[in-house]
């Protein structure tokens, strides 16, 4: 389970002295532990704990560009490792082919036709990905795909 790899890594990280890595283990491993209290369950699934994950990177992804924004290389530099440490626990990204068979198979399921129904296909790609592509992504595909008219 990720979780477990989630804990040895820290472990490690803490037995090699790697603030960073270190650092944000922890503040995982918390966050983890508050879904876990939340939900009333043992230990969450390999999905929930890449959504908490996947929710971390994308907050050092805005706080990267608040950071360039505002000409902060010290932070900037730091969200960076972060980020580097949190991408590694993610799934291999798809790439832009596979994301678009994906959202084809989705919306031929679906018979998506109209932008009113981007939140189900959406939806539906979120899941059958499993983390291996990011919302904002799958949103422009699914975007570029659908047209706007309505058949009714």
């Amino acid at each position: 389970m990720l979780e477990d790899k989630l804990n040895q890594d820290l472990r490690k990280a803490l037995k090699e002295k790697d603030a960073i890595k270190a650092s944000v283990l922890r503040m995982l491993k918390a966050d983890i532990t508050n879904a876990e209290i939340k939900l009333n369950e043992q230990s969450l699934k390999d999905e929930g704990v890449l959504k908490i994950i996947q929710q971390h990177i994308n907050r050092h992804k805005d706080s990267i560009e608040q950071f360039k924004k505002a000409n902060r290389n010290d932070l900037f530099e730091k969200e960076e490792k972060e980020l580097a440490v949190l991408n590694t626990y993610m799934p291999k990204q798809l790439s832009d082919n596979e994301l678009e068979a994906l959202v084809k198979s989705a919306i031929a399921e679906l018979g998506a036709i109209t932008k009113k129904d981007t939140g189900k296909v959406i939806k539906t790609v979120m899941e059958k990905s499993k983390g291996a592509a990011d919302g904002k992504r799958i949103s422009q595909f699914v975007g570029q795909r659908l047209t706007g008219e309505s058949n009714a």
